[in-house]
């Protein structure tokens, strides 16, 4: 099969990441075939190797695309600092996407980034919103993970950048997910932090900011 031929059959897929699996499956050749096929399309420059068996089917790719990729058979989205970010509520760029997920916590080095994928309990998976395609924690979710990763990890919290709330924050949105943490001593100590970044933000409020 030319080369050509199997891009445009990838391509038909729909999806802007594939495993060297479901290339094999799609194109209906071995999966070492495959591999080849993928790695010509590479050094053509028309495909990058994301991975180990990671594809990205373009020159180009949003690395917030690939967390699910990263986790996969788990569930995954951007959340703490990256999302923070994403929502204009800190100012410091991350130079790491952060991920969120039932997969156990790790650092994976790509060729488009370095993700730092961080464990949750299943009961604090969730509240994410899908934006360009990619699955992103809300304001609010972000925040909690933040605080609360840092206290899961025994921790002294860390004293984040200046925060600025957005117009839409619902306070009662993040103290809903506190109270769903197991442990009540780190959700009493999750909850206490957070009552004091919410007292300490800055409310950006449409034509203006109101200081708290």
């Amino acid at each position: 099969m030319r080369t050509t031929q199997a891009y445009a059959h990838l391509l038909a897929m729909g999806r802007p990441v594939v495993t060297s699996r479901e290339a094999a499956a799609r194109l209906r050749v071995p999966a070492h075939v495959a591999v080849k096929i993928l790695n010509r399309l590479a050094r053509d420059g028309v495909t990058i190797k994301v991975s180990h068996g990671v594809w990205a089917l373009s020159g180009a790719i949003d690395p917030w695309l690939l967390p699910e990729h990263l986790t996969a058979p788990y569930p995954s989205y951007v959340s703490t600092w990256s999302a923070l970010y994403r929502h204009g509520m800190i100012d410091q760029i991350p130079r790491e996407v952060y991920v969120v997920s039932l997969d156990r916590s790790k650092r994976v080095k790509t060729a488009v980034g370095t993700f730092v994928v961080q464990h949750v309990h299943p009961r604090l998976f969730g509240g994410f919103l899908i934006a360009d395609g990619a699955k992103v924690a809300t304001p609010e979710k972000a925040l909690l993970d933040t605080v609360y990763l840092a206290g899961a990890r025994g921790r002294r919290f860390m004293r984040l950048p200046e925060l600025e709330l957005p117009p839409r924050f619902r306070d009662g949105a993040v103290l809903t997910w506190v109270r769903r943490i197991p442990s009540r001593r780190l959700r009493t100590l999750v909850g206490d932090r957070l009552q004091s970044l919410l007292a300490g933000a800055t409310r950006e409020r449409r034509g203006g900011s109101l200081e708290l």
